[in-house]
């Protein structure tokens, strides 16, 4: 019996039965064709985890329009049926060998280094982003300046994530994870100084939570109630490691609890450690302070106790200790795995069998001079 028995039990969420609690971490891998199709490649990457033993997989973030959503260069999407029926050769391997699969919807914003619908990018306000683009997923220099999104814009990067979701139902998927985090449109719309907005989708968090609870009610009504819905949630992003929310937990508060009244499943948080406090002893509420000591809760701690909702953590738990630990104290339901699955298909079965882990080295998985950030990963 492994030592780490807790993250082998099975987990209901929502209405599907995960037989364990760890799950393969979405990871920008940008090895579909040109046109955004599924390889036969990805069919294997996707595959060898279902075979290594996760309880479930959440894909890289795929785009979902053909206008402002896609990222990266050979990227792929769920936009048309020749890419939703190649996804399906992937939801049939993965549930060959009993894991669930989530396909993770992504709409990338003003962060967009690849788009072959436009080259225009688009965000909630016309503000450029802070750092250079990836050059491990092709991108050089800095990100270009954005043009602000209108109601009908918003219209439409709804009416994508929705459309997505359907089609990844159609094709076997078991859910979908709304992309909320990292940078990306949503986070960019919850973000104070990206988000410049007077309407109604800027200025208090209140409303710069408004279009990602928008997405998660919409994507909810158009699946019903037998398909997993979740979110992705972070302060860092891929252009901005280091942000934290400026009103520390009260803005956590209002984040979690109005994406909690959605009807989604789950919330996915991520933080480059996951076990860290989430924000410094002191700016959280007196109560946290005192219930956490010298350390403060954990965002997935916060998102559990605001949202009411099931949550997964991720973020450096490629240790099994830190894994199990983060599930033990109540923190988080589930974890995802990213470095560690890299170095480890099988991560999953080497942990319940007591057996040793690769270590994770980037230049197996990434050009040689790519450089990798936690929470990408």
């Amino acid at each position: 019996m492994t030592k780490h028995q807790k993250l082998f039990e099975t987990v209901q969420l929502g209405p599907v039965t995960v037989g364990n609690r760890i799950g393969v971490a979405p990871m920008t891998r940008t090895s579909a064709t040109e046109t955004g199709v599924v390889t036969d490649q990805m069919v294997s990457y996707y595959h060898k985890f279902a075979k290594g033993g996760f309880g479930f997989i959440i894909t890289e973030g795929t785009y979902t329009d053909d206008k402002y959503s896609q990222g990266y260069p050979d990227q792929p999407g769920i936009i048309n049926q020749e890419q939703a029926q190649a996804w399906q050769k992937v939801t049939e391997a993965v549930h060959q060998d009993g894991s669930k699969i989530i396909m993770q919807l992504m709409h990338a914003g003003a962060l967009s280094q690849g788009n072959r619908f436009t080259k225009e990018t688009l965000a909630p306000s016309v503000v450029q982003p802070k750092g250079e683009q990836l050059g491990f997923y092709g991108g050089e220099g800095s990100f270009p300046t954005p043009k602000e999104a209108t109601k009908e814009d918003i219209k439409h990067i709804i009416e994508g994530f929705v459309n997505a979701a359907q089609r990844a139902k159609e094709v076997g998927f078991d859910g979908v994870e709304i992309h909320g985090a990292n940078g990306y449109i949503l986070d960019q719309f919850l973000t104070d100084y990206t988000n410049q907005r007077t309407d109604e989708y800027g200025g208090a968090v209140e409303n710069r939570v408004r279009l990602a609870v928008e997405v998660s009610e919409a994507v909810r009504d158009a699946v019903g109630d037998d398909f997993v819905v979740g979110i992705r949630i972070s302060q860092g992003k891929v252009n901005d490691y280091h942000h934290k929310w400026a009103d520390k937990e009260k803005e956590a508060d209002i984040i979690f609890t109005q994406l909690g009244q959605t009807g989604l499943d789950y919330i996915h948080v991520t933080e480059y450690e996951a076990w860290q406090p989430a924000f410094p002893k002191g700016e959280g509420t007196e109560a946290t302070d005192a219930a956490f000591g010298d350390g403060g809760p954990t965002l997935a701690a916060l998102a559990k106790k605001y949202s009411q909702r099931p949550v997964m953590a991720n973020g450096s738990l490629h240790e099994p200790d830190k894994a199990q630990a983060i599930v033990e104290q109540g923190d988080a339901d589930l974890v995802t795995i990213g470095r560690g699955a890299l170095a480890n298909g099988d991560w999953a079965n080497k942990v319940k069998n007591d057996q040793g882990l690769e270590e994770f080295k980037p230049e197996k998985v990434l050009a040689p001079n790519a450089k990798i950030k936690g929470f990408e990963v």
